[in-house]
């Protein structure tokens, strides 16, 4: 009994504190609901998320030192030159460096819309916790889908999934 009265409120306290810890939550209730709007200006160009409704947009959120995202990059390329009249594959990098982005960009031939946001404005909107992290937003502008980490975007799965939308 004396045990029970001691272990009682530290194992309260231990759930509490462990469900203080799912902070991606209200984030994962966004999906069916409208994608967060944002606007982001960077040297080379100024990309309004609202400005690409009418097509499903994968909307990628990255950095220049993400291993992960390195994997996945080419599958997001080869995704956009499969199915160009049905998607847009917008790349958001959230490097401080605008050198290091650039230089990605190079490196690795990224031949779909990206915009550097050193801010994060726009993957806060999101609430990311990592790189890549990506969101599925339907052709009338509905978050339909979250993946966190790397993805095999041109797996026959997801293009069947896209296809769907």
């Amino acid at each position: 009994m004396k045990i029970l009265r001691i272990l009682a409120p530290a194992l309260l306290i231990l759930a509490f504190t462990g469900l203080m810890g799912c902070r991606d939550q209200p984030r994962l209730r966004m999906i069916g609901s409208p994608a967060p709007d944002f606007t982001v200006k960077d040297s080379d160009r100024t990309v309004n998320l609202r400005d690409l409704r009418g097509k499903v947009v994968i909307l990628n959120f990255w950095t220049s030192w993400c291993e992960p995202c390195i994997v996945e990059m080419p599958s997001l390329s080869q995704l956009q030159k499969q199915m160009p009249t049905k998607i847009t594959v917008l790349g958001v990098s959230t490097d401080a460096d605008p050198t290091a982005y650039h230089r990605f960009l190079r490196r690795y031939n990224i031949d779909f819309l990206t915009v550097n946001d050193p801010q994060k404005n726009s993957s806060d909107l999101y609430g990311t916790t990592g790189q890549p992290e990506t969101f599925i937003i339907d052709a009338n502008g509905t978050l339909r889908r979250k993946f966190i980490g790397p993805v095999e975007w041109t797996s026959p799965e997801i293009v069947e999934y896209l296809q769907k939308l």
